[in-house]
């Protein structure tokens, strides 16, 4: 990436245009920090988020294994994506920490479903309610 234009490379766009600016695939190169020999920091975060077709969700099912499967995706670059991911899943549902009036299964699905949608295998919850 040192050969793009300043103004592309995904640190300098973000501090120029701004976080809203970079694609998500640009937003992981930052994670990654570099590529391979062959690929970019950005190639690989489009190899890594065309696996999971384009989705951000499905990406942050996967376990480490599985993003250490992509190229230029060790240990360390797969933890450092994993912990990005979960910050966004607890900052999606740190804005749900206040009580919450329970009046149909929408409103219990809407309060379980952070701690239950990136789980790879089926969980059975039991959620009591007083009146």
């Amino acid at each position: 990436m040192k050969s793009w234009a300043e103004e592309d490379r995904p640190r300098e766009k973000l501090m120029q245009k701004g976080r809203a600016a970079l694609s998500d695939a640009e937003l992981i190169a930052i994670l990654l920090g570099s590529g391979t020999t062959k690929l970019t920091a950005v190639d690989v975060g489009k190899l890594m988020l065309q696996a999971v077709d384009n989705d951000l969700n499905e990406l942050a099912r996967l376990s480490m294994q599985q993003l250490c499967r992509h190229p230029g995706i060790g240990p360390a670059k797969a933890i450092t994506v994993i912990a990005a991911l979960e910050l966004g899943r607890r900052r999606k549902e740190s804005g749900a920490g206040r009580r919450t009036t329970i009046t149909c299964s929408r409103d219990i699905y809407n309060v379980m479903r952070p701690q239950l949608q990136d789980l790879p295998h089926e969980e059975f919850w039991i959620v009591l309610l007083n009146r």
